[in-house]
């Protein structure tokens, strides 16, 4: 582990863009209001890490603490930490050759997955003292170029979710199942639905509910994994395809992406009752939700009618704020804090950070 030196970030005050959404409510919803979206002050910081050539933020929990990936001059990617003051410390599991954080809770704790000198896939944990943790589920395969192990999110309570490559099945397909692993170790393994050749959780909250998607084979759905092991598969209603579940909040909210009969992206917002919305940026030839907040704020990419990428925040009400850093285009935002605090990174390979005036980077509450 290696502690970098404060590195100063470029801060630049901005407004956002005006625009509205308009909610189509599905299954038991009814139809939603649309909102015009109020251009609210914020301020920008542009960050790299020290020396690379590309910086990409993946996950930023309560306390504005921050965890992604760098490449070095040699285009070796590394795992770096920024704490809330600016700071950089740069990480990478002992045996690694690639190194891939995908979430950092309140406490500061990280997983993700990493490959070894023999191109294998296994998950870590990164603990706050910086050591590192190996996450194998019992019975996983190795294989090198395989699928192997990764973890993609950790709770604030310390359980971590994510999939592994298992033993190929009757139909002499690989079976990717879904993991959680306890704070204690204990790891439980589990199928969306029996057989299904591919289960990938990919989020989970501080009450131990995980989401994710799975494929039968032929279509991909979406599940919600319960505490106590109960699982509920669903669609988003319509001729859909290709779902992207991205988060779940405290309350249960889920958020996503899916593709329409068009294949035309939009996003989704699924509530703990099971009433899904449906809803684009205005204007937008593509939208895709990347973070979900425990206050139901989405924040994501879109792609102009140009097809110019761009960051948007929906607040709960619906209403939509675009953005851009001041300066750069092409920029999409890859997550979100309950504070409101967003990162995501340029089309030149910057990493930014969006602050709202009226809050603080680093301001605290109930979820990261």
């Amino acid at each position: 582990m290696t502690a970098q030196p404060l590195h100063a970030a470029p801060i630049v005050p901005t407004t956002g863009q005006r625009a509205m959404l308009a909610l189509s409510c599905l299954a038991l919803s009814t139809l939603g209001m649309v909102h015009n979206a109020n251009a609210q002050e914020a301020t920008y910081k542009i960050f790299n890490f020290p020396g690379s050539t590309n910086t990409q933020p993946k996950s930023i929990n309560a306390k504005g603490a921050i965890t992604g990936t760098y490449s070095d001059a040699h285009y070796v990617i590394h795992g770096f930490l920024r704490a809330s003051d600016g700071s950089f410390t740069t990480f990478d599991p002992p045996g690694s050759t690639y190194t891939f954080p995908a979430s950092i809770n309140r406490a500061g704790a990280i997983a993700g997955a990493y490959t070894d000198a023999q191109f294998v896939s296994h998950g870590f944990l990164r603990s706050l003292d910086g050591s590192f943790t190996t996450l194998d589920p019992p019975g996983s395969k190795v294989d090198p170029g395989g699928p192997g192990t990764g973890a993609s999110a950790i709770s604030d309570t310390g359980e971590i979710t994510g999939s592994y490559e298992g033993s190929t099945n009757a139909e002499g397909r690989i079976a990717i199942r879904g993991f959680l692993r306890s704070r204690a170790g204990t790891f439980t393994t589990f199928d969306a639905v029996s057989g299904a050749p591919t289960t990938a959780p990919t989020g989970i909250n501080a009450e131990g509910a995980i989401t994710g998607t799975y494929s039968d084979g032929q279509y991909t759905h979406g599940f919600l994994r319960a505490r106590d092991g109960k699982l509920t598969t669903f669609d988003v209603p319509g001729p859909t395809d290709y779902p992207s579940w991205i988060g779940i909040s405290r309350a249960g909210e889920i958020a996503g992406s899916y593709q329409d009969a068009q294949s035309v992206n939009h996003g989704f917002l699924r509530t703990g009752d099971g009433t899904f919305t449906t809803f684009d940026v205005p204007g937008a030839a593509y939208t895709y939700p990347t973070g979900i907040n425990s206050k139901g704020e989405i924040t994501g990419s879109y792609d102009d009618a140009q097809y110019v990428t761009h960051g948007f925040l929906r607040a709960p009400d619906g209403t939509v704020t675009t953005f851009d850093p001041p300066g750069y285009t092409g920029a999409g935002s890859s997550g979100i804090n309950s504070g409101g605090t967003i990162i995501g990174v340029t089309s030149s390979g910057h990493g930014f950070i969006r602050i709202e005036d009226k809050r603080e980077e680093g301001e605290q509450g109930d979820k990261n």
